[in-house]
């Protein structure tokens, strides 16, 4: 059973940044699309980003040009690396892959001065 664990969260006024890692098991993870979505207080959970196994990256609109998702495949983790943020980014953040249909536990981002 493959596991996907984050980490990196944590408070951090508007306009700081983070990097949130995804360390997965399995040998295979270079195979796996990895995807980051987040779920703020009270709201649905929604996507934030992907990146396929040949590293191509999307993200959600109001992620763009703040957000940068990438991949280390020795280290079998995916990142995703969040600037510029903003009071509405405070979510709990999770990965996932589709691939396998796994989630993480998610990893708390609170963006507060």
């Amino acid at each position: 059973q493959v596991q996907l664990v984050e980490s990196g969260g944590g408070l951090v006024q508007p306009g700081g940044s983070l990097r949130l890692s995804c360390a997965a098991s399995g040998s295979i993870f270079r195979l796996y699309i990895m995807d980051w979505y987040r779920q703020a207080p009270g709201k649905q959970r929604e996507f934030v980003a992907r990146i396929t196994n040949n590293h191509s990256t999307n993200y959600a609109d109001s992620v763009k040009g703040r957000f940068t998702i990438s991949r280390d495949n020795a280290k079998n983790t995916a990142y995703l690396q969040v600037n510029s943020l903003k009071l509405e980014d405070t979510a709990v953040y999770y990965c996932y892959t589709p691939t396998l249909g796994v989630w993480g536990q998610g990893t708390l981002v609170t963006v507060s001065s």
